[in-house]
Protein backbone atom coordinates (compact mmCIF):
# COMPACT_ATOMS: atom_id res chain seq x y z
CA UNK A 1 0.00 0.00 0.00
CA UNK A 2 1.43 3.44 -0.92
CA UNK A 3 0.25 5.81 1.88
CA UNK A 4 0.52 9.41 2.03
CA UNK A 5 0.25 11.04 5.37
CA UNK A 6 -0.85 14.66 6.09
CA UNK A 7 -0.80 16.77 8.75
CA UNK A 8 -3.01 19.75 8.31
CA UNK A 9 -2.10 24.06 8.46
CA UNK A 10 -3.05 25.46 11.20
CA UNK A 11 -4.62 28.97 11.07
CA UNK A 12 -3.19 31.87 12.87
CA UNK A 13 -3.81 31.53 16.77
CA UNK A 14 -2.71 32.29 19.55
CA UNK A 15 -0.02 29.31 20.17
CA UNK A 16 1.02 29.76 16.24
CA UNK A 17 3.71 32.11 16.45
CA UNK A 18 3.52 33.26 13.10
CA UNK A 19 5.63 36.30 13.80
CA UNK A 20 8.54 34.89 15.84
CA UNK A 21 8.76 31.88 13.72
CA UNK A 22 9.35 34.25 10.70
CA UNK A 23 12.15 36.15 12.78
CA UNK A 24 14.51 32.52 13.58
CA UNK A 25 13.87 31.12 10.35
CA UNK A 26 11.17 28.20 11.62
CA UNK A 27 8.48 27.09 10.39
CA UNK A 28 6.44 25.29 13.11
CA UNK A 29 6.17 25.40 16.64
CA UNK A 30 5.72 21.78 17.34
CA UNK A 31 5.52 18.57 15.24
CA UNK A 32 2.50 16.18 14.87
CA UNK A 33 2.87 13.54 17.39
CA UNK A 34 0.18 11.74 16.60
CA UNK A 35 0.61 10.80 13.24
CA UNK A 36 3.95 10.23 12.91
CA UNK A 37 3.08 7.49 16.18
CA UNK A 38 0.54 6.53 13.70
CA UNK A 39 3.06 5.77 10.86
CA UNK A 40 5.19 3.43 13.45
CA UNK A 41 1.64 1.45 13.89
CA UNK A 42 0.79 0.70 10.02
CA UNK A 43 2.62 -2.24 8.46
CA UNK A 44 6.37 -2.64 7.44
CA UNK A 45 5.57 -3.86 4.03
CA UNK A 46 3.34 0.02 3.28
CA UNK A 47 5.77 2.79 1.19
CA UNK A 48 5.15 5.98 3.35
CA UNK A 49 5.45 9.60 2.46
CA UNK A 50 4.15 12.04 4.78
CA UNK A 51 3.90 15.93 4.92
CA UNK A 52 3.43 18.53 7.69
CA UNK A 53 1.51 21.15 5.57
CA UNK A 54 2.78 23.64 8.40
CA UNK A 55 6.63 23.40 7.71
CA UNK A 56 5.97 22.31 3.49
CA UNK A 57 2.81 20.87 0.97
CA UNK A 58 2.99 17.69 -0.39
CA UNK A 59 3.38 17.50 -4.41
CA UNK A 60 1.18 16.81 -6.91
CA UNK A 61 3.62 13.78 -7.48
CA UNK A 62 2.75 12.35 -4.21
CA UNK A 63 -1.44 12.72 -4.72
CA UNK A 64 -0.76 10.85 -7.64
CA UNK A 65 1.77 8.24 -6.29
CA UNK A 66 -0.49 7.13 -3.37
CA UNK A 67 -3.24 4.91 -3.03
CA UNK A 68 -3.84 6.30 0.42
CA UNK A 69 -4.41 9.26 1.85
CA UNK A 70 -4.21 9.64 6.12
CA UNK A 71 -5.55 12.43 7.54
CA UNK A 72 -5.50 13.22 11.39
CA UNK A 73 -6.47 16.93 12.62
CA UNK A 74 -7.64 18.71 15.98
CA UNK A 75 -10.42 21.18 15.45
CA UNK A 76 -8.37 24.48 14.63
CA UNK A 77 -7.02 22.31 11.87
CA UNK A 78 -10.98 22.10 10.53
CA UNK A 79 -10.73 24.15 6.99
CA UNK A 80 -7.41 22.48 5.45
CA UNK A 81 -8.58 19.14 7.05
CA UNK A 82 -11.54 18.83 5.29
CA UNK A 83 -10.12 20.32 2.25
CA UNK A 84 -7.83 17.46 1.74
CA UNK A 85 -10.22 14.99 2.54
CA UNK A 86 -12.58 16.68 -0.50
CA UNK A 87 -9.52 16.99 -2.68
CA UNK A 88 -8.36 12.72 -2.07
CA UNK A 89 -11.97 11.84 -3.29
CA UNK A 90 -11.99 14.23 -5.93
CA UNK A 91 -9.02 12.45 -7.36
CA UNK A 92 -9.69 8.79 -6.50
CA UNK A 93 -8.23 8.14 -3.15
CA UNK A 94 -9.17 5.95 -0.12
CA UNK A 95 -9.28 9.02 2.30
CA UNK A 96 -8.64 7.57 6.24
CA UNK A 97 -9.19 10.04 9.08
CA UNK A 98 -8.62 10.27 12.66
CA UNK A 99 -7.76 12.17 15.61
CA UNK A 100 -9.30 15.31 18.42
CA UNK A 101 -11.45 16.46 15.83
CA UNK A 102 -12.58 13.71 13.34
CA UNK A 103 -13.15 11.73 16.84
CA UNK A 104 -15.13 14.47 18.17
CA UNK A 105 -17.58 15.43 15.43
CA UNK A 106 -17.25 12.32 12.94
CA UNK A 107 -20.04 13.44 10.90
CA UNK A 108 -18.26 16.39 9.31
CA UNK A 109 -15.68 13.56 7.73
CA UNK A 110 -18.61 11.49 7.02
CA UNK A 111 -20.05 14.31 4.91
CA UNK A 112 -16.69 15.40 3.33
CA UNK A 113 -16.46 11.96 1.99
CA UNK A 114 -13.69 10.28 3.81
CA UNK A 115 -14.35 6.46 3.68
CA UNK A 116 -12.14 5.40 6.84
CA UNK A 117 -13.17 6.98 10.27
CA UNK A 118 -10.37 5.78 12.52
CA UNK A 119 -11.46 7.32 15.68
CA UNK A 120 -10.63 7.15 19.70
CA UNK A 121 -7.15 5.67 20.34
CA UNK A 122 -5.00 3.93 17.78
CA UNK A 123 -3.73 1.66 19.49
CA UNK A 124 -7.08 -0.27 19.38
CA UNK A 125 -8.63 1.10 16.33
CA UNK A 126 -5.83 0.68 13.82
CA UNK A 127 -5.47 -3.01 13.87
CA UNK A 128 -9.50 -2.60 12.77
CA UNK A 129 -9.29 -0.41 10.09
CA UNK A 130 -5.95 -2.66 8.95
CA UNK A 131 -7.64 -6.28 9.04
CA UNK A 132 -10.44 -4.01 6.97
CA UNK A 133 -8.57 -2.89 4.61
CA UNK A 134 -6.59 -6.48 4.07
CA UNK A 135 -10.61 -7.99 4.05
CA UNK A 136 -11.18 -5.50 0.65
CA UNK A 137 -13.89 -3.09 2.83
CA UNK A 138 -14.36 0.06 0.95
CA UNK A 139 -15.46 1.85 3.93
CA UNK A 140 -15.50 1.33 7.98
CA UNK A 141 -15.58 3.55 11.01
CA UNK A 142 -14.08 2.35 13.73
CA UNK A 143 -14.20 2.99 17.49
CA UNK A 144 -12.96 1.72 20.99
CA UNK A 145 -14.68 2.74 24.33
CA UNK A 146 -11.77 0.53 25.71
CA UNK A 147 -8.69 2.99 26.84
CA UNK A 148 -5.44 1.57 25.41
CA UNK A 149 -2.34 0.33 27.66
CA UNK A 150 0.33 3.11 26.23
CA UNK A 151 3.01 0.73 27.58
CA UNK A 152 2.56 -0.89 24.44
CA UNK A 153 2.72 2.20 22.20
CA UNK A 154 5.00 1.91 19.26
CA UNK A 155 7.73 4.94 19.33
CA UNK A 156 7.39 7.46 16.91
CA UNK A 157 8.67 7.79 13.54
CA UNK A 158 10.83 11.00 14.27
CA UNK A 159 13.01 9.95 11.48
CA UNK A 160 10.02 11.67 9.38
CA UNK A 161 10.31 15.13 10.65
CA UNK A 162 12.50 17.64 9.14
CA UNK A 163 14.06 18.59 12.31
CA UNK A 164 14.95 22.33 11.57
CA UNK A 165 11.64 23.40 10.76
CA UNK A 166 10.58 23.43 14.44
CA UNK A 167 10.99 25.12 17.38
CA UNK A 168 10.81 22.21 19.80
CA UNK A 169 10.42 18.90 19.89
CA UNK A 170 7.77 16.77 21.58
CA UNK A 171 7.15 13.46 23.34
CA UNK A 172 4.03 12.05 25.31
CA UNK A 173 4.37 10.10 28.89
CA UNK A 174 0.67 10.02 29.33
CA UNK A 175 -2.87 10.39 28.44
CA UNK A 176 -5.84 11.19 30.90
CA UNK A 177 -6.37 13.34 33.58
CA UNK A 178 -8.00 12.32 37.03
CA UNK A 179 -10.12 16.09 37.35
CA UNK A 180 -13.39 16.70 36.21
CA UNK A 181 -13.60 20.34 34.32
CA UNK A 182 -17.02 20.66 32.94
CA UNK A 183 -15.67 22.08 29.77
CA UNK A 184 -12.58 20.03 29.03
CA UNK A 185 -13.02 17.11 26.53
CA UNK A 186 -9.87 15.93 27.47
CA UNK A 187 -11.57 13.37 30.12
CA UNK A 188 -14.10 12.45 26.99
CA UNK A 189 -11.26 11.53 24.89
CA UNK A 190 -8.69 9.91 27.52
CA UNK A 191 -10.52 9.27 30.23
CA UNK A 192 -10.12 10.23 34.01
CA UNK A 193 -7.24 7.14 34.86
CA UNK A 194 -3.94 8.74 33.63
CA UNK A 195 -2.30 5.71 31.72
CA UNK A 196 1.84 6.30 31.23
CA UNK A 197 4.16 5.04 29.36
CA UNK A 198 7.23 3.22 31.27
CA UNK A 199 10.18 5.05 32.04
CA UNK A 200 12.34 3.21 29.90
CA UNK A 201 10.09 3.86 27.27
CA UNK A 202 10.02 7.23 27.59
CA UNK A 203 13.85 7.51 27.76
CA UNK A 204 14.03 5.31 24.59
CA UNK A 205 12.04 7.98 23.01
CA UNK A 206 14.38 10.93 24.40
CA UNK A 207 17.43 8.63 23.25
CA UNK A 208 16.38 8.43 19.96
CA UNK A 209 15.93 12.61 19.88
CA UNK A 210 18.68 12.63 21.24
CA UNK A 211 20.54 10.30 18.62
CA UNK A 212 19.02 12.05 15.75
CA UNK A 213 20.88 15.24 17.16
CA UNK A 214 17.70 17.03 18.46
CA UNK A 215 18.62 19.69 20.88
CA UNK A 216 17.04 22.32 23.21
CA UNK A 217 13.49 22.41 24.05
CA UNK A 218 11.31 19.82 24.39
CA UNK A 219 7.45 19.81 25.50
CA UNK A 220 5.97 16.49 27.24
CA UNK A 221 2.75 17.05 25.37
CA UNK A 222 0.64 15.62 28.31
CA UNK A 223 -2.59 17.28 29.29
CA UNK A 224 -1.69 17.05 32.83
CA UNK A 225 1.88 15.74 33.49
CA UNK A 226 1.54 14.68 37.18
CA UNK A 227 -1.72 13.27 36.94
CA UNK A 228 -0.40 9.80 38.13
CA UNK A 229 1.96 11.12 40.55
CA UNK A 230 3.51 7.60 41.67
CA UNK A 231 4.34 6.95 37.90
CA UNK A 232 6.07 10.66 36.86
CA UNK A 233 8.15 10.54 39.99
CA UNK A 234 9.50 6.87 39.05
CA UNK A 235 10.15 8.39 35.65
CA UNK A 236 12.01 11.71 36.74
CA UNK A 237 14.18 9.34 38.74
CA UNK A 238 15.47 7.75 35.97
CA UNK A 239 15.62 11.04 33.76
CA UNK A 240 17.73 12.77 36.37
CA UNK A 241 21.19 10.84 35.84
CA UNK A 242 20.08 10.15 32.31
CA UNK A 243 19.91 14.26 31.32
CA UNK A 244 23.25 14.40 33.52
CA UNK A 245 25.17 12.09 31.61
CA UNK A 246 24.26 13.55 28.09
CA UNK A 247 24.60 17.34 29.62
CA UNK A 248 21.33 18.05 29.72
CA UNK A 249 20.59 17.94 26.34
CA UNK A 250 17.11 19.24 26.40
CA UNK A 251 15.21 21.84 28.01
CA UNK A 252 11.30 20.41 29.05
CA UNK A 253 8.32 22.09 29.33
CA UNK A 254 4.38 20.51 29.87
CA UNK A 255 1.42 20.74 31.30
CA UNK A 256 -0.08 20.50 34.70
CA UNK A 257 -2.32 21.10 37.67
CA UNK A 258 -1.62 23.78 39.85
CA UNK A 259 -1.88 21.66 42.87
CA UNK A 260 2.05 20.40 41.38
CA UNK A 261 2.39 23.71 44.22
CA UNK A 262 1.49 21.22 46.92
CA UNK A 263 4.80 18.86 46.28
CA UNK A 264 8.00 19.81 47.24
CA UNK A 265 9.44 16.92 46.33
CA UNK A 266 7.76 16.68 42.55
CA UNK A 267 8.71 20.50 41.94
CA UNK A 268 12.33 19.45 43.09
CA UNK A 269 12.59 16.40 40.06
CA UNK A 270 11.42 18.18 37.77
CA UNK A 271 14.42 21.08 38.61
CA UNK A 272 16.67 18.45 38.50
CA UNK A 273 14.91 17.01 35.60
CA UNK A 274 15.98 20.07 32.88
CA UNK A 275 12.08 21.20 33.04
CA UNK A 276 12.47 25.07 33.04
CA UNK A 277 8.58 25.32 32.33
CA UNK A 278 5.00 24.53 32.93
CA UNK A 279 1.46 25.49 31.48
CA UNK A 280 -1.29 25.94 34.15
CA UNK A 281 -4.50 25.80 33.62
CA UNK A 282 -5.73 28.80 35.90
CA UNK A 283 -9.04 29.76 34.02
CA UNK A 284 -10.22 32.23 36.19
CA UNK A 285 -9.30 34.00 39.54
CA UNK A 286 -13.12 34.02 40.65
CA UNK A 287 -13.50 31.22 43.26
CA UNK A 288 -17.59 31.01 42.56
CA UNK A 289 -16.71 30.58 38.37
CA UNK A 290 -13.81 27.89 39.25
CA UNK A 291 -16.95 26.07 41.29
CA UNK A 292 -19.26 26.05 38.73
CA UNK A 293 -17.08 24.37 36.31
CA UNK A 294 -15.99 21.81 38.99
CA UNK A 295 -12.16 22.97 39.07
CA UNK A 296 -11.94 22.29 42.32
CA UNK A 297 -8.21 21.73 42.38
CA UNK A 298 -7.90 25.40 41.79
CA UNK A 299 -9.84 26.30 44.76
CA UNK A 300 -7.93 24.60 47.57
CA UNK A 301 -5.36 26.86 48.20
CA UNK A 302 -4.32 30.57 46.85
CA UNK A 303 -3.37 30.45 43.15
CA UNK A 304 -1.03 33.37 43.56
CA UNK A 305 1.06 31.53 46.44
CA UNK A 306 0.79 28.27 44.38
CA UNK A 307 2.47 30.36 41.38
CA UNK A 308 4.81 31.65 43.40
CA UNK A 309 6.38 28.36 44.93
CA UNK A 310 6.61 26.87 41.21
CA UNK A 311 8.75 29.89 40.17
CA UNK A 312 10.88 29.49 43.06
CA UNK A 313 11.19 25.84 42.32
CA UNK A 314 12.63 27.34 39.19
CA UNK A 315 9.86 27.21 36.63
CA UNK A 316 8.51 29.74 34.72
CA UNK A 317 4.74 29.91 34.14
CA UNK A 318 2.73 29.47 30.76
CA UNK A 319 -1.12 29.65 31.61
CA UNK A 320 -4.66 29.65 30.17
CA UNK A 321 -7.30 31.69 31.25
CA UNK A 322 -11.33 32.01 30.27
CA UNK A 323 -13.78 34.64 30.18
CA UNK A 324 -17.61 33.91 30.27
CA UNK A 325 -18.61 31.33 32.78
CA UNK A 326 -21.69 31.10 33.92
CA UNK A 327 -22.89 33.69 36.83
CA UNK A 328 -19.29 35.24 35.94
CA UNK A 329 -19.83 38.49 37.89
CA UNK A 330 -19.17 42.30 35.26
CA UNK A 331 -15.33 42.65 35.32
CA UNK A 332 -13.70 39.02 35.10
CA UNK A 333 -11.29 40.61 32.32
CA UNK A 334 -10.15 43.41 35.04
CA UNK A 335 -9.50 40.10 37.89
CA UNK A 336 -7.82 38.43 34.99
CA UNK A 337 -5.37 41.06 34.23
CA UNK A 338 -4.78 41.79 38.11
CA UNK A 339 -4.09 38.27 38.53
CA UNK A 340 -1.56 38.29 35.70
CA UNK A 341 0.28 41.16 37.07
CA UNK A 342 1.03 39.66 40.53
CA UNK A 343 1.90 36.72 39.09
CA UNK A 344 4.07 38.37 36.33
CA UNK A 345 2.71 35.28 33.83
CA UNK A 346 3.86 36.33 30.66
CA UNK A 347 2.12 34.81 28.33
CA UNK A 348 -1.21 34.43 29.68
CA UNK A 349 -3.73 32.60 26.82
CA UNK A 350 -6.95 34.16 27.66
CA UNK A 351 -10.11 33.03 25.47
CA UNK A 352 -13.85 33.14 25.66
CA UNK A 353 -15.96 30.22 26.90
CA UNK A 354 -16.12 27.30 24.43
CA UNK A 355 -18.68 24.40 24.90
CA UNK A 356 -16.87 21.15 22.78
CA UNK A 357 -18.90 18.50 21.63
CA UNK A 358 -19.32 16.14 24.18
CA UNK A 359 -18.18 17.10 27.02
CA UNK A 360 -20.33 17.50 30.35
CA UNK A 361 -20.88 21.79 29.36
CA UNK A 362 -21.95 20.90 25.98
CA UNK A 363 -24.58 18.50 27.63
CA UNK A 364 -25.84 20.89 30.32
CA UNK A 365 -25.97 23.72 27.77
CA UNK A 366 -28.07 21.59 25.32
CA UNK A 367 -30.75 20.09 27.96
CA UNK A 368 -30.81 24.24 28.49
CA UNK A 369 -31.56 24.83 25.02
CA UNK A 370 -28.58 27.50 25.33
CA UNK A 371 -26.29 26.00 22.13
CA UNK A 372 -26.25 28.03 19.01
CA UNK A 373 -23.99 26.99 17.05
CA UNK A 374 -24.43 22.73 16.38
CA UNK A 375 -22.81 23.45 12.57
CA UNK A 376 -19.09 24.23 12.97
CA UNK A 377 -19.28 26.25 9.60
CA UNK A 378 -20.81 29.39 12.08
CA UNK A 379 -17.77 29.99 13.86
CA UNK A 380 -14.04 29.93 14.00
CA UNK A 381 -13.76 26.28 15.54
CA UNK A 382 -11.28 25.89 18.39
CA UNK A 383 -9.98 29.38 17.86
CA UNK A 384 -9.48 31.21 21.02
CA UNK A 385 -11.00 34.97 20.25
CA UNK A 386 -13.91 33.37 18.62
CA UNK A 387 -17.15 34.66 20.84
CA UNK A 388 -18.91 31.56 22.36
CA UNK A 389 -20.91 28.63 21.03
CA UNK A 390 -23.60 28.97 23.38
CA UNK A 391 -26.37 31.46 25.52
CA UNK A 392 -24.17 33.13 28.31
CA UNK A 393 -25.50 34.35 31.80
CA UNK A 394 -24.36 38.35 30.61
CA UNK A 395 -24.26 40.10 28.02
CA UNK A 396 -21.78 38.55 24.38
CA UNK A 397 -21.33 42.17 23.68
CA UNK A 398 -20.36 43.15 27.80
CA UNK A 399 -17.65 39.87 27.68
CA UNK A 400 -16.10 40.55 24.25
CA UNK A 401 -15.76 43.79 25.20
CA UNK A 402 -13.85 42.69 28.16
CA UNK A 403 -11.81 39.90 26.26
CA UNK A 404 -10.62 42.74 23.70
CA UNK A 405 -10.13 44.95 26.52
CA UNK A 406 -7.74 42.82 28.52
CA UNK A 407 -5.60 41.01 25.75
CA UNK A 408 -5.08 44.84 24.11
CA UNK A 409 -3.73 45.62 27.67
CA UNK A 410 -1.96 42.60 28.72
CA UNK A 411 0.15 42.46 25.23
CA UNK A 412 0.65 46.31 24.83
CA UNK A 413 4.30 46.08 24.49
CA UNK A 414 5.69 47.53 27.75
CA UNK A 415 3.64 45.61 29.80
CA UNK A 416 4.18 42.57 28.22
CA UNK A 417 8.20 43.23 28.63
CA UNK A 418 7.83 43.72 32.04
CA UNK A 419 6.35 40.94 32.70
CA UNK A 420 9.01 39.04 30.82
CA UNK A 421 11.55 40.11 33.04
CA UNK A 422 9.87 39.98 36.12
CA UNK A 423 9.18 36.38 35.41
CA UNK A 424 12.97 36.27 34.88
CA UNK A 425 13.76 37.82 38.03
CA UNK A 426 11.06 35.55 40.00
CA UNK A 427 12.45 32.24 38.60
CA UNK A 428 15.06 30.26 40.64
CA UNK A 429 18.25 30.12 38.48
CA UNK A 430 18.52 26.88 37.57
CA UNK A 431 21.07 24.16 38.84
CA UNK A 432 23.08 23.57 35.70
CA UNK A 433 23.50 25.19 32.40
CA UNK A 434 20.72 25.20 29.72
CA UNK A 435 20.81 24.78 25.92
CA UNK A 436 17.89 26.89 24.67
CA UNK A 437 17.28 25.91 21.82
CA UNK A 438 18.85 23.86 18.63
CA UNK A 439 19.46 27.36 16.71
CA UNK A 440 22.77 27.71 14.67
CA UNK A 441 25.42 30.61 15.98
CA UNK A 442 24.34 32.38 13.20
CA UNK A 443 20.16 32.13 13.93
CA UNK A 444 20.67 33.44 17.80
CA UNK A 445 22.38 36.25 16.36
CA UNK A 446 19.90 37.33 13.34
CA UNK A 447 17.45 36.74 16.17
CA UNK A 448 18.67 39.22 18.81
CA UNK A 449 19.62 41.62 15.68
CA UNK A 450 15.85 41.54 15.34
CA UNK A 451 14.49 41.98 18.55
CA UNK A 452 17.04 44.98 18.77
CA UNK A 453 15.45 46.40 15.89
CA UNK A 454 12.02 46.00 16.30
CA UNK A 455 12.48 46.38 20.22
CA UNK A 456 15.34 48.67 21.00
CA UNK A 457 15.29 51.13 18.10
CA UNK A 458 12.38 51.16 15.84
CA UNK A 459 9.23 50.81 17.60
CA UNK A 460 8.32 53.97 20.09
CA UNK A 461 7.80 54.17 23.62
CA UNK A 462 9.70 51.15 24.88
CA UNK A 463 12.77 51.45 23.38
CA UNK A 464 14.47 52.63 26.85
CA UNK A 465 12.93 49.98 29.26
CA UNK A 466 14.03 47.42 26.29
CA UNK A 467 17.39 48.50 26.67
CA UNK A 468 17.37 48.90 30.68
CA UNK A 469 15.55 45.39 30.67
CA UNK A 470 17.98 43.38 28.35
CA UNK A 471 20.75 44.44 30.69
CA UNK A 472 19.14 43.56 34.20
CA UNK A 473 18.57 40.52 33.09
CA UNK A 474 21.79 39.60 31.76
CA UNK A 475 23.63 41.11 34.74
CA UNK A 476 21.37 39.84 37.79
CA UNK A 477 20.05 36.46 35.58
CA UNK A 478 22.80 35.29 33.16
CA UNK A 479 21.93 31.66 32.94
CA UNK A 480 18.48 33.13 31.79
CA UNK A 481 19.42 35.70 29.39
CA UNK A 482 19.06 33.29 26.29
CA UNK A 483 15.38 32.76 27.06
CA UNK A 484 14.84 36.14 28.06
CA UNK A 485 15.88 37.54 24.51
CA UNK A 486 13.46 34.40 23.25
CA UNK A 487 10.79 35.86 25.82
CA UNK A 488 11.58 39.28 23.93
CA UNK A 489 11.03 37.95 20.41
CA UNK A 490 7.80 35.87 21.12
CA UNK A 491 6.32 39.37 21.42
CA UNK A 492 6.40 39.89 18.20
CA UNK A 493 3.98 37.14 17.21
CA UNK A 494 1.72 38.72 20.51
CA UNK A 495 1.47 42.23 19.76
CA UNK A 496 0.33 41.27 16.20
CA UNK A 497 -2.02 38.87 17.53
CA UNK A 498 -3.74 41.49 19.95
CA UNK A 499 -4.55 43.43 16.99
CA UNK A 500 -6.19 40.22 14.77
CA UNK A 501 -8.20 38.98 18.16
CA UNK A 502 -9.66 42.69 18.57
CA UNK A 503 -10.69 42.52 14.96
CA UNK A 504 -12.42 39.15 14.64
CA UNK A 505 -14.15 40.12 18.25
CA UNK A 506 -15.77 43.15 16.60
CA UNK A 507 -16.71 41.37 13.35
CA UNK A 508 -18.59 38.94 15.55
CA UNK A 509 -20.33 41.67 17.83
CA UNK A 510 -21.24 43.75 14.96
CA UNK A 511 -23.04 40.73 13.48
CA UNK A 512 -24.65 40.32 16.97
CA UNK A 513 -26.00 43.61 16.21
CA UNK A 514 -28.04 43.00 13.16
CA UNK A 515 -30.15 41.06 14.90
CA UNK A 516 -31.33 42.39 17.62
CA UNK A 517 -34.14 40.99 18.51
CA UNK A 518 -32.44 37.66 19.16
CA UNK A 519 -31.54 37.71 22.91
CA UNK A 520 -27.62 37.80 23.60
CA UNK A 521 -27.90 36.19 26.94
CA UNK A 522 -29.78 33.83 28.83
CA UNK A 523 -31.94 34.21 32.44
CA UNK A 524 -31.83 31.54 34.45
CA UNK A 525 -35.17 30.23 35.20
CA UNK A 526 -36.66 31.09 39.15
CA UNK A 527 -36.36 28.09 41.13
CA UNK A 528 -40.13 27.57 42.63
CA UNK A 529 -39.73 27.94 46.52
CA UNK A 530 -42.31 25.37 48.42
CA UNK A 531 -45.30 26.94 49.34
CA UNK A 532 -45.93 26.01 52.96
CA UNK A 533 -49.58 24.24 52.97
CA UNK A 534 -52.61 26.05 55.15
CA UNK A 535 -53.30 25.11 58.30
Amino acid sequence: MKALLLYPLFPQSFWSYDRYLEMAGLKALLPPLGIITVAAMLPDDWDIRFADRNVGVETEADWEWCELVIVSAMMAQRSDFLSLIRKGVALGKKVAVGGPYPTSVPQDALDAGAQYLVLDEGELTIPMFLSAIARGDQKGVFRSAEKPDVTLTPMPRFELLKQKAYLTMSIQFSRGCPFNCEFCDIITLYGRKPRTKTPTQALGELQRLYDLGWRGPLFIVDDNFIGNQRNVKLFLRELIPWMEERNYPFVLITEASINLADDPELLDLMRLSGFFAVFLGIETPDEDSLKGTRKLQNTRSPMIEACRKINEAGLFIYAGFIIGFDGERKGAGDRIQAFVDATSIHQPMLGILQAPPNTALWDRLEREERLEYINFDDRHSGDQNSLMNFLPTRPKPEIAKEYVESMWTMYEPRNYLKRCMDQCLNVADPPFKRQWSNFTLQQELLLFARVAWYQGIRRSGARIQFWRQLFTVLIRKPKLFDYYVSMCAEGEHFFDYRILAKERIGEQVKALSLNPNKPDFYVPAPVPVPQKSAV
